[in-house]
């Protein structure tokens, strides 16, 4: 096994970074296939979401693949290596597998114990196998990540660590009330129908909230999700074209945002004319994110050898968003990266903006729960158990190899009795193959099963060569038994 992940996040970029380097589908796919078409990969998977970008591969070469992987994840996010690597952390082997077992189970999340990110792993498993380029090591990895994750959830009360940060975010809106007394009555404008702001909508829903309206470019996808709120008993949902958030924006107490634009959906001015305020853009310049200063940040290399260490370390400097003067009257929630919601929006009288840079302020300092101590028990555990079911896997070809070639020695050595004795009886004949038979698997059952156990271990990889030498196996038909194993089409499918 040669996992290396590549990759930057909210730990180890600001907002800024994060924002210019969001990679649409179509950029997605076409990093995969580079990726796969660069050497020395051959398999690779992309989780991007709104606040990570991770480039996983199969490598054969460490210092190569680093090199390969930061580039193309520079050539595709459009922002240029040399800005970028200093945010770019490396996983390798074992460590890779801790890092994704741990975004799983939500303790790498902007919020500790959301479950959204499941979601996100398994779309991008499913990306991986549409485009054939997760092959079997990714295919294990990926849907191990998914069982651990449900399984902190469910053994652990690592939800009660953190939230969604749909509710995060409507906490902050609320600033401090209930979120039900705080949604009562109020009407509220959705934009965007993808899967974060149809658990906005319903999320809405359940708090109280008198009417809700979705605004899509889509408009069959914004029907279909008012459908949904209808039937969940929603008393007013509505869907509107895009060209009508103008209008609406002029009716709503609580807008929330998560589209793939790749630019405002609404400005600052936009904000302040539907309020009926005047909005002066030259007046009190928005602050803009700090980055680490560079003896703040390890280098690349330092990032390479000590892993998430580094990333701890690394400082992370955000403007705060200022208090509101007054009453709000009009709540801002912005959910996507890119933003959707210009941040100038917030000097806007009478608004309240949250947004991903302000919730990653707010949660720095959310309590730890005690069930992270389990959850990090549970992904230590399962990273034991990938790398010993990898390193297992590793000798299974050849190890049927050897037993393939037992059975050709024998299929011989029957044949071979049949010209010496043609006088044998069809009782006589399999009563003797039978015995060949049983005498073969004795003598090879211990030492593949001690092999399969000494290979599960660390540094047990060797044995599949000392196996091959020792039984002078052709290393042609052990690649074929690896490769009817990879083609085999019920692998790698959840």
């Amino acid at each position: 096994m040669s996992l290396l992940v590549v990759g930057l996040s909210h730990r180890s970029a600001p907002v800024s970074v994060l924002e210019r380097a969001s990679l649409a589908a179509e950029a997605q796919t076409k990093l995969l296939q580079d990726t796969l078409a660069a050497e020395p990969a051959t398999e690779a998977a992309v989780l991007a979401t709104c606040n990570r970008i991770e480039l996983y591969a199969d490598v054969d070469k460490f210092h190569a693949g680093v090199a390969e992987l930061s580039t193309l994840l520079a050539q595709h996010s459009g922002v240029g290596l040399d800005e970028l690597t200093p945010y770019l952390y490396v996983h390798y082997e074992d460590r890779a597998v801790h890092h994704l077992f741990s975004v799983a189970c939500g303790l790498d999340s902007m919020v500790v114990g959301e479950g959204q990110i499941l979601g996100q792993i398994k779309d991008a498993l499913a990306l991986g196998q549409e485009l054939h380029t997760a092959g079997r090591l990714l295919n294990d990895l990926f849907q191990q990540a998914l069982r651990v994750g449900k399984r902190a959830h469910s053994e652990t009360g690592i939800d009660r660590a953190g939230q969604s940060l749909v509710t995060f975010g409507l906490e902050q809106l609320a600033d401090g009330a209930d979120v039900s007394a705080w949604a009562a009555g109020k009407k509220a404008l959705v934009i965007g129908a993808g899967s974060m702001s149809s658990l906005a909508a319903a999320t809405l829903a359940r708090a109280g909230v008198e009417e809700i309206v979705v605004a899509n470019r889509t408009r069959a996808r914004a029907d279909r999700l008012v459908e949904i709120l209808a039937q969940a008993g929603v008393p007013t949902a509505r869907a509107v074209e895009m060209a009508g958030v103008a209008d609406e924006l002029t009716r709503a107490d609580v807008v929330v945002s998560c589209t793939g634009s790749t630019g405002l959906v609404l400005t600052a001015e936009a904000v302040a004319g539907a309020l009926g305020v005047d909005f002066d853009s030259a007046a009190q310049p928005p602050k803009a994110p700090v980055a680490p200063a560079p003896d703040e940040l390890d280098q690349h290399a330092a990032w390479v050898e000590n892993g998430s260490a580094a990333q701890d370390r690394a400082v992370r400097r955000m403007p705060v968003r200022l208090p509101v003067d007054g009453p709000v009257r009009l709540h801002l929630l912005d959910l996507a990266m890119p933003r959707d919601i210009d941040g100038a929006a917030h000097r806007v009288a009478g608004v309240r903006l949250v947004d991903i840079e302000s919730l990653a302020e707010a949660s720095a300092d959310a309590p730890m729960a005690a069930d992270v101590d389990q959850v990090r028990t549970i992904v230590a555990d399962e990273v034991a158990a990938f790398g010993a079911a990898q390193r297992a896997a590793h000798i299974t070809p050849t190890v049927v190899a050897l037993r393939t070639m037992a059975a050709d020695v024998v299929a011989g050595e029957i044949a071979r009795l049949d010209g010496r004795l043609p006088d044998l009886d069809e009782k006589q004949r399999a009563e003797i193959t039978q015995t060949v038979r049983r005498v073969v698997d004795k003598l090879l059952h211990a030492p593949t099963v001690r092999v399969k156990q000494l290979a599960s271990e660390p540094g047990g990889a060797g044995y599949a060569d000392a196996l091959r030498e020792l039984f002078d196996l052709d290393p042609q038909t052990v690649a074929a038994v690896s490769r009817a194993d990879l083609n085999d089409p019920n692998r790698g499918r959840s």
